[in-house]
Formats: C-alpha cells, sequence, structure tokens
C-alpha cells in the first residue's frame, strides 16, 4: 500500500504551499485520480487521517474525483471511455486504441481560508 507514503508526500507538498502563500488554515484538500491509476482511492481515504496527523491538512477535509479512463482508436480517431466500452472502439470495433487519460494523479484544489 503506497497510498500512505503517497500522502505523506502530499502533506510535505501543502504545507510548502501554505507557507509560501502565508496560508493560514487549510478546509480541504481535492485530489483527482486517474480510474486505471495504481493509487487506490478507499486506501487514500482510509490511511488520510494518519498522513494529515499533526500538520496543517489535520482538520482539512478530503474529496477525490475520479477521472476516466478514456482511449483513442488508432484506426478511426474516436476518442471513448475505454473502460465502459471494454477496450473496443464504439465507432468502428477496433481493439487498436491508446490510453490518453485514466492513469493520472493531482493535486487538483486546496481550499484555503
Amino acid at each position: 500500500m503506497h497510498e500512505l507514503g503517497l500522502l505523506m508526500e502530499i502533506v510535505k507538498t501543502v504545507e510548502k504551499f501554505t507557507v509560501e502563500n502565508k496560508v493560514g488554515r487549510i478546509e480541504k484538500l481535492v485530489l483527482q485520480i486517474g480510474e486505471i491509476s495504481s493509487v487506490i482511492p478507499e486506501y487514500m481515504k482510509k490511511v488520510y487521517p494518519a498522513a494529515v496527523e499533526g500538520s496543517m491538512l489535520e482538520d482539512a477535509a478530503l474529496e477525490i474525483e475520479i477521472l476516466p479512463a478514456n482511449g483513442r482508436c488508432l484506426d478511426c480517431g474516436r476518442e471513448f471511455h475505454a473502460t465502459v466500452c471494454g477496450g473496443v472502439c464504439p465507432d468502428c470495433g477496433s481493439r487498436n486504441m491508446k490510453i490518453i487519460s485514466g492513469r493520472d494523479f493531482f493535486i487538483k484544489e486546496i481550499e484555503c481560508i
């Protein structure tokens, strides 16, 4: 479970941001996690309290947004939700595709007061 390590690095990044921007308090942290990334949102939620204990994020809510796994058909160019379509292009039926999103992991927002 590497989610704890990821969250601890996020805490460092956010704390650096708060110092540089003279932020008093953080209300909410919003993360975006790709649908087919190696990060498991449920684990992130589970280990969040331990990762933020004693930090500026200790009282901040965690919100996670899931980014869809989109693919582009290399035969016809159509972009589609790859997991919904089972990796098959809904236009031409090809399986010749490239994943263009869904492996991402971002800090989307730090809501401050």
